[in-house]
Protein backbone atom coordinates (compact mmCIF):
# COMPACT_ATOMS: atom_id res chain seq x y z
CA UNK A 1 0.00 0.00 0.00
CA UNK A 2 1.30 3.36 -0.91
CA UNK A 3 2.05 5.65 1.92
CA UNK A 4 0.57 9.10 1.93
CA UNK A 5 2.52 11.95 0.78
CA UNK A 6 4.06 13.82 4.01
CA UNK A 7 2.27 16.87 4.22
CA UNK A 8 5.30 20.06 4.39
CA UNK A 9 4.28 22.58 7.12
CA UNK A 10 2.24 25.30 6.07
CA UNK A 11 4.30 28.88 6.56
CA UNK A 12 1.72 31.43 8.43
CA UNK A 13 1.97 34.77 6.98
CA UNK A 14 1.56 38.28 9.04
CA UNK A 15 -1.14 38.70 6.60
CA UNK A 16 -4.43 37.14 5.47
CA UNK A 17 -6.88 39.40 3.15
CA UNK A 18 -9.27 40.49 5.33
CA UNK A 19 -6.35 41.87 8.08
CA UNK A 20 -4.38 43.15 4.81
CA UNK A 21 -7.50 45.31 3.83
CA UNK A 22 -7.83 45.90 7.42
CA UNK A 23 -4.62 47.46 7.98
CA UNK A 24 -3.85 49.35 4.69
CA UNK A 25 -7.51 50.11 3.70
CA UNK A 26 -6.33 54.18 2.91
CA UNK A 27 -3.46 55.42 1.62
CA UNK A 28 -2.92 57.51 5.15
CA UNK A 29 -2.11 54.07 6.27
CA UNK A 30 -0.06 52.73 3.45
CA UNK A 31 1.95 56.00 3.55
CA UNK A 32 2.49 55.34 7.59
CA UNK A 33 3.60 51.38 6.52
CA UNK A 34 5.68 53.20 3.61
CA UNK A 35 7.67 55.19 6.40
CA UNK A 36 8.58 52.56 8.99
CA UNK A 37 9.93 50.66 5.97
CA UNK A 38 12.01 53.40 4.37
CA UNK A 39 13.14 55.23 7.20
CA UNK A 40 13.10 52.53 10.16
CA UNK A 41 15.16 55.64 11.82
CA UNK A 42 13.38 58.36 11.47
CA UNK A 43 12.88 60.13 8.15
CA UNK A 44 15.78 61.13 6.82
CA UNK A 45 16.22 63.84 3.73
CA UNK A 46 17.36 61.53 0.63
CA UNK A 47 19.50 64.39 -0.89
CA UNK A 48 21.68 65.32 2.38
CA UNK A 49 20.64 62.78 5.32
CA UNK A 50 19.84 65.27 7.29
CA UNK A 51 17.45 64.08 9.92
CA UNK A 52 15.95 67.73 10.76
CA UNK A 53 12.95 67.44 9.13
CA UNK A 54 9.21 68.79 9.61
CA UNK A 55 6.42 67.68 8.12
CA UNK A 56 3.71 69.08 5.56
CA UNK A 57 0.78 67.36 6.34
CA UNK A 58 -1.62 69.03 3.59
CA UNK A 59 0.61 67.95 1.13
CA UNK A 60 1.54 65.00 2.47
CA UNK A 61 5.18 65.72 2.15
CA UNK A 62 8.20 66.39 4.31
CA UNK A 63 10.53 69.54 4.66
CA UNK A 64 14.10 69.45 5.16
CA UNK A 65 15.09 72.48 7.31
CA UNK A 66 19.45 71.18 6.29
CA UNK A 67 18.98 71.64 2.15
CA UNK A 68 15.20 73.31 2.22
CA UNK A 69 14.52 70.53 -0.45
CA UNK A 70 10.62 68.66 -0.37
CA UNK A 71 9.78 65.13 -0.86
CA UNK A 72 7.29 62.21 -0.55
CA UNK A 73 8.09 58.76 1.03
CA UNK A 74 7.12 57.61 -2.58
CA UNK A 75 9.86 59.71 -4.10
CA UNK A 76 12.43 58.40 -6.22
CA UNK A 77 10.67 54.82 -5.93
CA UNK A 78 8.54 52.75 -7.96
CA UNK A 79 5.67 54.79 -7.00
CA UNK A 80 6.84 57.77 -7.85
CA UNK A 81 4.39 59.97 -10.52
CA UNK A 82 1.49 56.94 -9.71
CA UNK A 83 -2.04 58.32 -9.85
CA UNK A 84 -3.30 55.13 -8.25
CA UNK A 85 -4.07 55.36 -4.61
CA UNK A 86 -1.30 53.21 -2.23
CA UNK A 87 -4.47 50.90 -1.36
CA UNK A 88 -4.36 49.63 -4.42
CA UNK A 89 -0.89 49.23 -4.81
CA UNK A 90 -0.76 46.87 -1.77
CA UNK A 91 -3.83 44.66 -2.48
CA UNK A 92 -2.29 44.02 -6.17
CA UNK A 93 0.82 43.40 -4.36
CA UNK A 94 -1.14 40.89 -2.28
CA UNK A 95 -3.03 39.30 -4.56
CA UNK A 96 0.23 38.35 -6.86
CA UNK A 97 2.30 36.99 -4.00
CA UNK A 98 -0.62 34.99 -2.37
CA UNK A 99 -1.70 33.07 -5.97
CA UNK A 100 1.00 30.11 -6.23
CA UNK A 101 0.07 30.55 -9.89
CA UNK A 102 -0.25 34.52 -10.33
CA UNK A 103 -2.81 36.42 -11.03
CA UNK A 104 -3.74 38.03 -15.01
CA UNK A 105 -4.24 41.94 -15.74
CA UNK A 106 -7.97 41.11 -16.30
CA UNK A 107 -8.18 39.98 -12.69
CA UNK A 108 -6.57 42.59 -11.75
CA UNK A 109 -8.48 45.11 -13.85
CA UNK A 110 -12.08 43.20 -12.92
CA UNK A 111 -10.89 43.10 -8.79
CA UNK A 112 -9.78 46.57 -9.03
CA UNK A 113 -12.12 48.41 -10.90
CA UNK A 114 -9.16 49.78 -13.51
CA UNK A 115 -8.89 49.57 -16.86
CA UNK A 116 -6.64 46.59 -18.51
CA UNK A 117 -3.63 49.17 -19.54
CA UNK A 118 -3.23 51.16 -16.12
CA UNK A 119 -3.02 47.16 -14.47
CA UNK A 120 -0.94 45.35 -16.57
CA UNK A 121 1.41 48.68 -16.43
CA UNK A 122 0.74 47.97 -12.59
CA UNK A 123 1.59 44.20 -12.68
CA UNK A 124 4.68 45.13 -14.42
CA UNK A 125 5.91 47.60 -12.53
CA UNK A 126 5.49 45.61 -9.49
CA UNK A 127 7.71 42.39 -11.61
CA UNK A 128 10.57 44.92 -12.16
CA UNK A 129 10.71 45.12 -8.66
CA UNK A 130 10.72 41.79 -7.67
CA UNK A 131 13.51 41.31 -10.06
CA UNK A 132 15.52 44.12 -9.31
CA UNK A 133 17.80 42.51 -6.32
CA UNK A 134 21.37 41.38 -6.58
CA UNK A 135 21.33 37.74 -7.40
CA UNK A 136 23.57 35.58 -5.31
CA UNK A 137 24.84 32.43 -6.76
CA UNK A 138 23.15 29.28 -6.01
CA UNK A 139 25.34 26.45 -3.90
CA UNK A 140 25.00 23.05 -2.47
CA UNK A 141 23.12 20.50 -4.99
CA UNK A 142 22.03 22.16 -8.08
CA UNK A 143 19.56 20.73 -10.65
CA UNK A 144 20.05 22.37 -14.11
CA UNK A 145 17.03 21.76 -17.11
CA UNK A 146 15.74 23.38 -20.13
CA UNK A 147 12.06 24.02 -21.26
CA UNK A 148 10.18 25.22 -24.08
CA UNK A 149 7.54 27.76 -23.80
CA UNK A 150 5.08 28.70 -26.30
CA UNK A 151 1.52 27.77 -26.85
CA UNK A 152 0.10 25.30 -29.97
CA UNK A 153 0.08 26.64 -33.91
CA UNK A 154 -2.83 25.78 -35.50
CA UNK A 155 -1.75 23.64 -38.51
CA UNK A 156 1.47 22.58 -37.07
CA UNK A 157 2.47 19.40 -35.73
CA UNK A 158 3.62 18.60 -32.30
CA UNK A 159 6.85 18.77 -33.43
CA UNK A 160 7.13 22.46 -34.74
CA UNK A 161 9.45 24.82 -32.71
CA UNK A 162 9.05 28.57 -34.72
CA UNK A 163 6.86 29.95 -31.80
CA UNK A 164 8.27 28.10 -29.01
CA UNK A 165 10.89 30.21 -26.60
CA UNK A 166 13.84 28.29 -24.67
CA UNK A 167 14.06 28.65 -20.83
CA UNK A 168 16.51 27.41 -18.86
CA UNK A 169 16.80 26.77 -15.19
CA UNK A 170 19.36 26.37 -12.40
CA UNK A 171 17.74 24.74 -9.21
CA UNK A 172 19.35 25.16 -5.45
CA UNK A 173 17.24 21.75 -3.85
CA UNK A 174 15.57 23.60 -0.70
CA UNK A 175 16.54 27.05 -1.67
CA UNK A 176 16.35 29.34 -4.64
CA UNK A 177 15.99 28.89 -8.23
CA UNK A 178 17.31 30.79 -11.36
CA UNK A 179 15.42 31.23 -14.27
CA UNK A 180 16.63 32.60 -17.71
CA UNK A 181 15.44 32.82 -21.12
CA UNK A 182 18.48 31.89 -23.19
CA UNK A 183 19.10 31.50 -26.93
CA UNK A 184 19.35 27.87 -27.48
CA UNK A 185 20.27 24.25 -26.06
CA UNK A 186 24.37 24.49 -27.06
CA UNK A 187 27.14 23.96 -24.66
CA UNK A 188 28.30 27.32 -24.85
CA UNK A 189 24.63 28.67 -23.49
CA UNK A 190 24.43 26.11 -21.23
CA UNK A 191 27.82 26.17 -19.82
CA UNK A 192 27.45 30.23 -19.62
CA UNK A 193 24.05 30.04 -17.61
CA UNK A 194 26.03 27.26 -14.88
CA UNK A 195 29.05 29.77 -14.29
CA UNK A 196 26.62 32.44 -13.92
CA UNK A 197 24.59 30.94 -11.18
CA UNK A 198 26.40 28.26 -9.57
CA UNK A 199 28.93 29.12 -7.15
CA UNK A 200 32.12 27.56 -6.73
CA UNK A 201 30.84 25.78 -3.48
CA UNK A 202 28.64 23.80 -5.30
CA UNK A 203 28.79 19.75 -4.46
CA UNK A 204 26.96 18.67 -6.97
CA UNK A 205 25.01 19.54 -10.27
CA UNK A 206 22.34 16.86 -11.41
CA UNK A 207 21.04 17.06 -15.27
CA UNK A 208 19.56 15.17 -17.75
CA UNK A 209 21.69 13.25 -20.58
CA UNK A 210 21.85 16.36 -23.04
CA UNK A 211 25.49 16.16 -24.22
CA UNK A 212 25.71 19.91 -24.11
CA UNK A 213 25.93 19.33 -20.59
CA UNK A 214 29.21 17.24 -20.46
CA UNK A 215 32.28 18.91 -18.81
CA UNK A 216 30.21 20.83 -16.49
CA UNK A 217 31.56 19.04 -13.27
CA UNK A 218 35.50 19.51 -12.01
CA UNK A 219 37.34 18.10 -9.16
CA UNK A 220 34.82 19.99 -6.54
CA UNK A 221 31.73 19.74 -8.08
CA UNK A 222 30.04 16.25 -9.09
CA UNK A 223 28.29 16.24 -11.89
CA UNK A 224 25.76 13.55 -12.83
CA UNK A 225 23.01 12.20 -14.99
CA UNK A 226 19.84 10.74 -15.34
CA UNK A 227 18.72 8.85 -18.47
CA UNK A 228 15.40 10.30 -19.29
CA UNK A 229 15.80 8.52 -22.84
CA UNK A 230 16.17 5.15 -21.64
CA UNK A 231 12.87 6.15 -18.83
CA UNK A 232 15.50 6.58 -15.97
CA UNK A 233 14.49 9.38 -13.61
CA UNK A 234 15.25 8.72 -10.47
CA UNK A 235 18.66 6.99 -9.60
CA UNK A 236 19.20 7.33 -5.87
CA UNK A 237 19.93 11.06 -4.98
CA UNK A 238 20.13 12.23 -8.65
CA UNK A 239 17.36 13.36 -10.08
CA UNK A 240 15.79 16.64 -11.61
CA UNK A 241 12.74 16.22 -9.82
CA UNK A 242 12.94 19.69 -8.25
CA UNK A 243 13.27 21.49 -11.38
CA UNK A 244 10.86 19.65 -13.63
CA UNK A 245 8.43 21.06 -10.43
CA UNK A 246 9.35 24.42 -11.50
CA UNK A 247 8.61 23.77 -15.15
CA UNK A 248 5.34 22.54 -13.91
CA UNK A 249 4.54 25.60 -12.37
CA UNK A 250 5.46 27.88 -14.94
CA UNK A 251 2.98 25.73 -17.15
CA UNK A 252 0.62 26.12 -14.68
CA UNK A 253 0.46 29.83 -14.55
CA UNK A 254 0.80 30.80 -18.05
CA UNK A 255 -2.37 28.11 -19.16
CA UNK A 256 -4.17 28.64 -15.53
CA UNK A 257 -3.77 32.23 -14.83
CA UNK A 258 -1.54 34.42 -17.48
CA UNK A 259 -3.11 32.81 -21.01
CA UNK A 260 -0.38 33.75 -22.71
CA UNK A 261 2.58 35.28 -22.36
CA UNK A 262 4.95 37.71 -24.85
CA UNK A 263 8.05 36.62 -25.54
CA UNK A 264 9.75 40.17 -25.18
CA UNK A 265 8.22 39.94 -21.21
CA UNK A 266 8.86 36.47 -20.25
CA UNK A 267 11.91 37.17 -18.37
CA UNK A 268 9.70 39.45 -15.93
CA UNK A 269 7.09 36.80 -15.46
CA UNK A 270 10.22 34.15 -14.94
CA UNK A 271 11.25 36.99 -12.35
CA UNK A 272 7.90 37.01 -10.21
CA UNK A 273 7.90 33.03 -10.42
CA UNK A 274 11.46 33.26 -8.88
CA UNK A 275 10.72 36.07 -6.12
CA UNK A 276 7.84 33.98 -4.83
CA UNK A 277 9.57 30.31 -5.04
CA UNK A 278 12.49 31.99 -3.30
CA UNK A 279 10.00 33.27 -0.24
CA UNK A 280 7.92 30.39 0.02
CA UNK A 281 8.98 29.83 3.50
CA UNK A 282 9.22 34.04 4.31
CA UNK A 283 6.63 34.98 6.83
CA UNK A 284 6.99 38.06 6.10
CA UNK A 285 6.55 37.77 2.57
CA UNK A 286 3.95 40.69 1.92
CA UNK A 287 6.56 43.12 3.98
CA UNK A 288 9.73 42.13 1.66
CA UNK A 289 7.05 43.06 -1.49
CA UNK A 290 6.49 46.21 0.03
CA UNK A 291 9.94 47.04 0.84
CA UNK A 292 10.92 46.15 -2.53
CA UNK A 293 8.36 48.85 -4.42
CA UNK A 294 9.92 51.31 -1.80
CA UNK A 295 13.49 50.76 -2.43
CA UNK A 296 12.99 50.15 -6.59
CA UNK A 297 13.19 52.87 -9.22
CA UNK A 298 9.85 53.63 -11.19
CA UNK A 299 10.02 52.00 -14.72
CA UNK A 300 7.60 54.13 -17.60
CA UNK A 301 5.04 53.20 -19.74
CA UNK A 302 7.28 53.83 -22.76
CA UNK A 303 9.77 51.98 -21.84
CA UNK A 304 7.87 48.83 -21.46
CA UNK A 305 6.39 49.88 -24.62
CA UNK A 306 9.67 50.35 -26.36
CA UNK A 307 9.70 46.82 -25.17
CA UNK A 308 6.69 45.19 -26.47
CA UNK A 309 7.04 46.52 -30.26
CA UNK A 310 11.01 45.75 -29.61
Amino acid sequence: MRKPRKQKPEVKQEYNLLAMFREFGSDEKCREYLEQLRWPDGVTCPRCNSKDIIPIQARKQHHCRGCLHHFSVTAGSIFHDSHLPLSTWFATAYMMIESKKGVSANQIKREMGISYKTAWYLCHRIRAAMGAAKQEQLDGVLEVDETLVGGKVRGKGHGYKGNKTTVAGVVQRGGDIRLQVVKDRSRETLHELIKQHAHDKATAIYTDDWEAYKGIGDADTIHDTVNHSAKEYVRGDVHTNSVESVWSLLERSIIGAFHQVSKKHLDAYLDELEFRFGNRRNPHLFRETIRRLISSEAVTYEKLIEKESA
